[in-house]
């Protein structure tokens, strides 16, 4: 019945408009809400009238600030305009297609059942404030998403950005116009709606390395009471949607189509530095942490307003967009040396490794497990193979050259005679220092790091992770497409495709490695001195 019936055009009238739009265009607007479950605006808004003449600078920062946040009937004239700016594939399915896809999908009254596309198994569907009618119309929007775009495999965002996107739509072809138009972004860098399984997975790693990064705090607090990390940031994206309340969701997507995934990123950021924030002293022991953060979300009016989130979300001094699609590749290519592939809609086994039969004469399971998840996600994925140990290959500086070299990464554990527990993330292969002929000449990028396990736990990171401002970012030529699935390599120390070992050359250098310092205009020499070795001996950071 609810197919089959007429919609209801309701006009809003009872917020201030100072747009300089034509008003026709957003007659039908509010048709898919339930009213009575929209918030109420809490100021007038002020909307300059020549606001999509503005610099997309300043647009940003009108956005950021909640310019048209109170505003209704804003978003409605706002959001097509906006989305009709995205560059996007040169054929792009558009409202005109969705009406005669639809009326073939949904014509014929004998047709009653219509199953959702397979890319939305295990993926939440809010439906907000949406009444029943929008709800049909979100799920014939998604079905017919799933009909033209049959290459989505998985897709957690779609269903939630389809939804919010319907609330400020005239009617369902053009909310699908914009979906479609997201999907089909060929911005470099910047894009918005990941569409399979190796994409989301990819996306999730990135999150764990930027909140290793700049959440360490919060991230110690989870890597001690998760059994497993990464499936806590795995999760990352449902804080967002439809975890957030209506009203601080759609602010997120005021920026969010503006600026793209990055945005995504900082709110989370921010949500998890506040949720440290609101964690009692005693910790999270014995509590179900992925309940916890999803708990804190639904709540987050409790704890902070939606203008100081954003506000501290852009507070956040994070990389460049070009930098974190960078690291972003490199996780895709680590899960697609683990087995995953683009049409993969689910992993067939845990991605994460078990540290329960871990043994070391000096770290438990458990400091290895924080060790663990303080090094890029794209490593982590794999069990550590031990190359060289003291108690067994002896003292020798060159043996232990002999026996790490080939491989890259490597973690370096040392215990001194007094107990303490120290060492560093090495992310070259040790073979680079023979680049240099006799001189000892540094290698190795931003992403080593050194730290302590005993007495205290901590990690000390390149400066320019917590001052990027310190560096500007050189200009890089196009970037590479996604590499195909490679096999496994072939080692006598590694014989199962589960152990990392170096690339090799046919691999070498296709991706850049992230954090390179050919990517920045570093202050000083030494911002880049990040591992050295001759035969006297070794060093790691320095300046």
């Amino acid at each position: 019945e609810v197919l089959g019936s007429s919609p209801v055009t309701i006009v809003v009238t009872s917020e201030a408009d100072t747009w300089d739009i034509d008003t026709s265009a957003c007659l039908g607007c509010g048709q898919f809400v339930d009213w009575d479950k929209m918030p109420e605006p809490q100021q007038a808004a002020q909307i300059p009238r020549d606001v999509l003449d503005r610099p997309p600078k300043e647009l940003k920062r009108l956005a950021r600030e909640g310019c048209w946040g109170w505003s209704h009937a804003g978003r409605a004239r706002l959001y097509p305009r906006l989305i009709q700016r995205v560059s996007c594939r040169l054929v792009t399915p558009d409202a005109l297609v969705y009406r005669d896809v639809a009326a073939r999908l949904f014509g014929k009254p004998s047709e009653s059942s219509h199953p959702l596309p397979e890319f939305l198994e295990g993926c939440p569907m809010p439906t907000y404030c949406l009444n029943l009618h929008g709800v049909t119309a979100l799920k014939k929007i998604l079905i017919c998403v799933g009909s033209l775009f049959p290459d989505i495999t998985h897709s957690p965002l779609l269903p939630a950005l389809a939804a919010l996107l319907l609330h400020y739509s005239e009617d369902e072809a053009q909310c699908f116009e914009s979906v479609s138009r997201l999907i089909a972004s060929n911005a470099p860098h910047a894009g918005y709606i990941d569409q399979s399984f190796l994409a989301h997975q990819a996306s999730c790693m990135t999150f764990g390395d930027l909140a290793n990064k700049h959440c360490p705090a919060a991230h110690r607090l989870i890597a001690g009471a998760a059994e497993n990390v990464l499936e806590v940031y795995s999760e990352w994206l449902s804080w967002l949607f439809p975890g957030l309340p209506f009203g601080y969701a759609v602010r997120v997507l005021d920026v969010f189509l503006l600026e793209g995934q990055k945005v995504l990123y900082r709110i989370a950021l921010a949500l998890l530095k506040q949720f440290r924030l609101s964690v009692a002293p005693a910790g999270l022991q014995g509590s179900d942490i992925k309940a916890e953060l999803q708990a804190f979300v639904r709540n987050i009016a409790q704890h902070v307003t939606v203008d100081k989130l954003l506000e501290r979300a852009f507070g956040i001094r994070l990389f460049s967009r070009k930098e974190i699609w960078l690291l972003q590749m490199a996780n895709r290519k680590a899960l697609m040396e683990r087995g995953i592939t683009v049409v993969q809609r689910r992993p067939c086994f845990h991605l994460a490794v078990d540290m329960q039969n871990f043994s070391s004469s000096i770290v438990t399971a458990q400091e290895m497990r924080l060790v663990w998840s303080w090094i890029p996600e794209r490593f982590s994925l794999f069990p550590p193979l031990l190359l060289f140990s003291t108690s067994q290959d002896g003292c020798s500086l060159q043996r232990f050259y002999t026996c790490c070299e080939g491989y890259e990464p490597t973690v370096l554990l040392i215990k001194t005679t007094e107990g303490e527990v120290c060492g560093a993330f090495l992310s070259s292969d040790w073979s680079e220092r023979k680049k240099n002929g006799a001189a000892s000449g540094f290698f190795g990028t931003g992403e080593c790091f050194v730290f302590t396990v005993r007495p205290e736990a901590e990690r000390y990171e390149w400066v320019l992770i917590k001052k990027p401002e310190l560096a500007k970012a050189v200009p890089r030529s196009p970037s590479p497409a996604p590499e195909r699935r490679l096999g496994p390599s072939r080692d006598s120390r590694s014989p199962s495709p589960n152990h990392l070992a170096v690339p090799s050359p046919q691999r070498r250098g296709r991706l850049s490695p992230f954090l390179a310092v050919r990517h920045f205009l570093l202050p000083s020499k030494t911002a880049s001195m990040f591992m050295a070795g001759s035969r006297d001996g070794i060093v790691i950071g320095k300046g």
